[in-house]
């Protein structure tokens, strides 16, 4: 692709550099789909489901650019499916379609390199703020190239915590969750882009995000955002895979075990994402 650079190494280091190249050339693609939306329009491809002709001209556009560098490499994406093998790609084209659909700058492409299971490179990016975070798998978390940290905060009475919502699960048990937040004393947002909330963990403009059931495309570059910012997360892979999904859980450690009492979801515990990060 003539907006890519030509050649890259075949190893982390060269899908790392294609990674970051890739999610901002699609940025491009994205913010003006973004700027002509109110007249393209939207259609429903669920309840509370949004789809945009931008979510899959993004995909083809990434689909595309890990075909020529990396043809050997499988790709699973939010809108075409694909493949899963020892090394995908998994790409959320556009997270947060229902803000990009009606005018809310407030959306993303997330892009996850996996390796053996294990998520080795992440990638969130907002192009309408122009905002690239990025990670490598024991090597830190990065805004736009600057190191970023999870929060200091220390108790719920100071935290905010995001929930995502989904229709996999019975709004009853998302109301008992808000509802045990709430009680701890945390004040409870919803932003509508679970990657975006994700990311906001990572660099401490939240300090903890629950989502009861969650799209790996949409969650695996966050998770290892956070868990490389120095955050406590939920074991992804452990307790549901890249083709169902599952229960996501990130948060600041100091109130991670009280996220994870009151939505039931399991955390790592410090050592072991320690022993991981540096496997």
């Amino acid at each position: 692709m003539n907006d890519l650079k030509p050649r890259y190494s075949n190893d982390l280091s060269g899908r790392a550099l294609l990674c970051q190249d890739v999610i901002r050339s699609a940025g491009i693609l994205v913010l003006d789909g973004f700027r002509q939306s109110r007249q393209r329009g939207f259609s429903m491809k669920g309840p509370q489901d949004f789809l945009t002709e931008t979510d899959a001209a993004s995909e083809a556009h990434i689909r595309q650019a890990i075909a020529e560098h990396f043809p050997q490499d499988a790709f699973l994406g939010e809108e075409g499916g694909g493949t899963i093998a020892e090394r995908v790609w998994v790409v959320d084209p556009v997270d947060g379609t229902a803000n990009f659909a009606r005018g809310i700058p407030h959306f993303c492409i997330s892009i996850t390199y996996v390796e053996e299971g294990r998520a080795e490179i992440g990638a969130i990016y907002n192009p309408a703020q122009d905002e690239l975070y990025f990670c490598r798998r024991g090597a830190g978390a990065t805004l736009n190239d600057k190191a970023i940290k999870v929060s200091p905060t220390a108790t719920f009475d100071a935290a905010s915590v995001e929930m995502g919502w989904s229709r996999r699960v019975p709004d009853g048990v998302f109301l008992d969750t808000m509802r045990q937040m709430l009680e701890k004393g945390a004040n409870v947002r919803r932003g509508a882009s679970g990657a975006l909330a994700l990311a906001y963990v990572a660099d401490g403009r939240s300090d903890a995000y629950v989502e009861l059931h969650m799209n790996a495309w949409d969650c695996l570059a966050g998770l290892l955002l956070v868990a490389e910012a120095g955050g406590i997360v939920c074991p992804f892979m452990e307790i549901g895979d890249l083709r169902d999904g599952g229960p996501v859980l990130a948060s600041t450690p100091a109130i991670a075990r009280g996220v994870s009492d009151a939505s039931g979801i399991p955390i790592e515990s410090r050592e072991r994402a320690d022993a991981l990060q540096l496997a």
